[in-house]
């Protein structure tokens, strides 16, 4: 018999907190049907012996089309539902990366400033971590 961890139970989703210009872009759902029309932090799922941090990159390229590099994790997790949790990491673009673009699973992007950061229709599951990030940003700032 195998004997599991709860580490090795869980799911680790990423999500970035992409910075730039004192603005922190959202990303609203198109899939699956019961997500879409909310927004989220892009990012998405660590595959099997994939580094968070590299999955960060290639979620981001992935979903948005971008370069992006992590710079920081934001301290804490959070639950999404059943063995997956998210993990935030503030991100930048790197040097000559395109524009983000809706590529997939996305089919808006919005640039929010500090003041405008509640005018969109976060997922619930997202918000505790949008406000880490904005405590964060607040405190950096």
């Amino acid at each position: 018999m195998t004997r599991t961890t709860p580490e090795t139970e869980r799911i680790v989703v990423v999500g970035a907190a992409l910075l730039d210009d004192g603005r922190l872009l959202a990303a609203r759902r198109s899939a699956p049907a019961d997500l879409a029309g909310r927004w989220e932090l892009p990012g998405g799922k660590v595959e099997a012996g994939e580094q968070p941090e590299d999955a960060l990159v290639r979620e981001l390229r992935e979903e948005l089309g971008i370069d992006a590099e992590p710079v920081g994790r934001v301290p804490g997790e959070w639950p999404l539902r059943s063995l997956y949790v998210l993990q935030v990491w503030t991100a930048r673009l790197r040097p000559g990366s395109p524009a983000p673009r809706p590529l997939q699973d996305h089919d808006a992007l919005r640039w929010l400033t500090p003041d405008r950061l509640w005018e969109v229709d976060w997922l619930d599951q997202d918000v505790p971590a949008v406000r880490a990030v904005s405590a964060r940003w607040r405190a950096t700032a």
